[in-house]
């Protein structure tokens, strides 16, 4: 049986270039490929990489969803559909809000691969396919398989190093995914032995673990940033602010090959934290947090959430001055966003305060609701701008590390990245972007 597995093309920001859609390939997708590719033929077409063949053959289409994706992903079902071939929608978006895509789509999956495409596939093949498949039970570590890093065409992507420790995230903010009901019971931390063999199956030297909260089980990740220690390599991930209360923790992730992390500060703002019950979050904390990593050497990418209801058209430059007067290495901002399914959506929803339904435009570059204490274009306005202050040249000389090794690696992704990476994107179209990503590994591992 042919399997034609799609992920639909991204919606592009305004500060987004080819860099941002060729960063890696859909770990989903590969996933589904691991638990079907020994019996059955598996097709991967990433449509920002490439060009859809919608003549080819194929019996069963799989299409992952992301909210902003929504209406490119219904536009490609219907394309199969009129061929009779079936089409079945999963992913985050249907994960999360799985009752609008049953009108749209033969099948609906609700849930981690693992546990719904093999018995996806089975009925298909006796005839007895469902319209909605989810997870029944508990997820298992050992019921997580490791994506068909094979199957991967590494020209087409700036990074090939991904690895997920984990599904999930123990908190519970209300404008996460994680605060949908489908995942509130879920969060599970992979066998570490699984996770070392993927590491060297990949036999990169640099990896980016892209786990939800690489912290969610600090005992597990205590052992397992213990069990990298020989592998020597680089690394960075995502974790959640707590992290500051953890010194041991951070001085094995330290010595383990911790380069940088990625960390949801959200705002500066404490109001506007404990409005989406960001618990983890304790802003008089920040600080603090941001010293206990600069001493170690280890470089903090921020998140920040801009249209909280404790924001106002004054948050920006606060916020930027935050950032500046504390060194932030690299920031990336967002537009507060109500995915359907989270605890702000169906709050906004009650209160009449969405503007728009179209999802193409729920990718946190657009103001689709009403702000509490400002008006949408000041919002937006102040989204962009802040994006332009942060990358200007003053601050970015402003906020040079004062770790003289991580200076080279932290111009190339302000100037080379965000500054520049239109004038990027043109060079690695030229070169090539698996040799520009080579080139990325080879100078984050040597630095």
């Amino acid at each position: 049986m042919i399997i034609k597995l799609i992920q639909p093309k991204m919606q592009m920001r305004p500060m987004d270039t080819g860099l941002k859609i060729r960063m890696a390939p859909s770990l989903g997708l590969l996933t589904i490929a691991t638990l079907l590719e020994q019996e059955h033929t598996i097709v991967l077409e990433n449509e920002n990489v490439e060009e859809i063949d919608y003549d080819g053959p194929a019996d069963l289409v799989g299409i992952t969803v992301t909210v902003d994706g929504m209406n490119r992903a219904i536009a490609i079902a219907r394309r199969f559909q009129a061929r009779g071939i079936p089409v079945v929608a999963g992913g985050i978006h249907i994960t999360a809000f799985p009752e609008q895509a049953q009108q749209y789509f033969d099948v609906t999956c609700v849930g981690i691969a693992e546990k719904t495409w093999p018995a996806i596939v089975q009925d298909f093949q006796q005839g007895q396919l469902k319209k909605v498949y989810s997870c029944q039970d508990g997820v298992q570590p050992q019921d997580i398989v490791s994506p068909a890093y094979h199957l991967i065409d590494k020209r087409k992507y700036l990074y090939s190093n991904i690895v997920s420790t984990s599904r999930g995230c123990p908190f519970r903010c209300d404008f996460c995914y994680n605060s949908c009901a489908a995942y509130r019971n879920v969060y599970v931390n992979r066998n570490i032995d699984d996770v070392l063999e993927e590491i060297q199956r990949i036999n990169k030297k640099h990896i980016m673990f892209i786990d939800d909260n690489f912290i969610g089980n600090p005992a597990w990740t205590m052992e397992f940033v213990q069990a990298l220690k020989p592998l020597h390599i680089k690394w960075n991930a995502a974790v959640s602010a707590n992290i500051a209360q953890m010194p041991e923790l951070l001085d094995a992730m330290r010595e383990s090959g911790c380069q940088s992390l990625f960390i949801g500060f959200e705002s500066i703002n404490a109001a506007s934290v404990s409005d989406v019950h960001k618990v983890q979050n304790q802003v008089n904390q920040f600080d603090d947090l941001v010293e206990q990593l600069h001493k170690r050497g280890i470089m903090i990418h921020a998140s920040f959430v801009f249209g909280l209801d404790g924001d106002d058209e004054t948050t920006f430059a606060r916020t930027l001055d935050w950032i500046v007067a504390h060194k932030i290495e690299t920031v990336t901002s967002h537009i507060l966003t109500p995915y359907p399914g989270t605890q702000v959506y169906d709050q906004l929803v009650q209160q009449g305060r969405i503007t728009t339904f179209d999802y193409s435009l729920y990718n946190t570059a657009h103001v689709v609701f009403e702000p509490a204490n400002m008006t949408a274009q000041q919002l937006y306005d102040g989204y962009i701008q802040i994006y332009k202050d942060i990358y200007s040249l003053k601050n970015i000389f402003k906020r040079m590390p004062d770790t003289p090794e991580q200076r080279i690696p932290y111009l190339l992704f302000n100037l080379l990245y965000r500054k520049f990476g239109k004038v990027t994107d043109g060079l690695c179209q030229w070169i090539g972007y698996e040799r520009i990503g080579r080139l990325a590994e080879w100078l984050s591992y040597r630095l």
